[in-house]
């Protein structure tokens, strides 16, 4: 009397674990197989259903098309002395500003930035 092997259903996770597995660099199909005690074929039909191959290349690294262009440079606020003591301020954005007298650089700049966002 020969005993009966019962048979063992595997969940879509369990399957996407295996397949995914099998993507390690230097790890073969039938070492995973051998690992679950499942017979390679199966492990083969399994990556050729798209539900489980895609899963597992998705963890495999992939180089994506790049393009490098200049980056566009921001026309810089302009600070233009003029005759009578004062500062003008041309920002980018067409906002303008003049500045008599002293005044806190860092208040400045702080407003300069927000006009500019």
């Amino acid at each position: 009397m020969t005993k009966r092997r019962k048979r063992r259903v595997w969940s879509d996770d369990e399957k996407r674990m295996i397949c995914g597995q099998t993507r390690v660099p230097g790890v073969s199909v039938s070492q995973v197989a051998r690992r679950y005690d499942v017979n390679a074929n199966l492990v083969f039909a399994w990556l050729r259903d798209p539900r489980f191959a895609d899963a597992a290349a998705s963890d495999v690294a992939r180089f994506l098309p790049v393009e490098i262009v200049a980056e566009a440079k921001a026309k810089a606020p302009m600070a233009v002395p003029t005759t009578d003591g004062q500062i003008e301020i041309e920002l980018a954005g067409g906002h303008r500003m003049r500045i008599s007298g002293s005044y806190d650089p860092e208040a400045l700049a702080r407003l300069i930035r927000g006009l500019s966002a």
